[in-house]
Formats: structure tokens, sequence, C-alpha cells
């Protein structure tokens, strides 16, 4: 699995508005700026927080982004797959049929990455916002 630069934005977008935006909402064009994200681009990713129901967005004066919950109950997974889609490391993982040899049931290598990926999501799950936060 590899976080593409538009998951490690909305990672940091999430932080950033937890850290700053508590108070009320934050315009793009300020956190393109302080995270240094194009703007094009950033209102992109917004759009994917948005409909994962991750951050709110306010149209109109005032607008702008601001979190729905609390730090503690964000995760990385939740931000991760809001932007890549869900986890997985190897396409017959996601989807059995995909297997060149037609045998995922049984196949060691798939039972092996199978457990992989169950800890690497249990991982991102146990990783939320305030630590982040609390850790800086």
């Amino acid at each position: 699995m590899r976080i593409t630069q538009e998951g490690d934005y909305a990672l940091r977008v999430v932080r950033y508005l937890f850290l700053y935006g508590n108070c009320g909402r934050v315009e793009a064009k300020v956190i393109s700026e302080q995270e240094n994200i194009p703007l094009r681009f950033l209102l992109k990713l917004l759009r994917k927080l948005v409909a994962a129901g991750v951050i709110k967005s306010y149209r109109g004066s005032g607008g702008g982004y601001a979190t729905l919950n609390q730090p503690k109950d964000i995760t990385l997974r939740q931000v991760i797959e809001a932007i890549e889609g869900p986890i997985n490391i190897n396409r017959c993982l996601l989807n059995p049929d995909l297997c060149n040899l037609k045998r995922a049931e049984t196949c060691d290598i798939h039972k092996a990455l199978d457990g992989i990926q169950l800890k690497l999501i249990k991982e991102l799950d146990a990783v939320n916002f305030e630590q982040i936060i609390k850790a800086k």
C-alpha cells in the first residue's frame, strides 16, 4: 500500500483544521497557503473529505471548512480511506476473483498478506488526531 500525495495532504489538512479551526471555519485559501498545497488540488481533496463526513464545508460570507468531530474521533484510517479508498495491499484481498491463479481461498500468500493487511488497518484505526496533536 502506498499513500499518495493527495492522501498525505489530506492528513495535513485535517491536522491543520484541528489545530487552527476549532474556533471556527478556515477558508481553503488560508489552508492552501499555510500547508503549501496548490489551491485547485486542495479544493478537490476537500470535496472528498466532505463527502466522507470527515469535515464540513460552509458556503457564503464567513464560509470555509471545519471539523465535524473531536480529534479523538477521527483516525488516520478514516482520512486515508476518504481519499485513497479501501485499504488493500493486494488486489486479490479486495476481490478474490482478481487472483491470477484463481485460488485465493487456498493461497498461502493470500492468507499471509490478509493478516498483514488486517494489522495495518488496526494500526491506522488506533491512531487518532488527538494523539497526533498531543505529540506535537
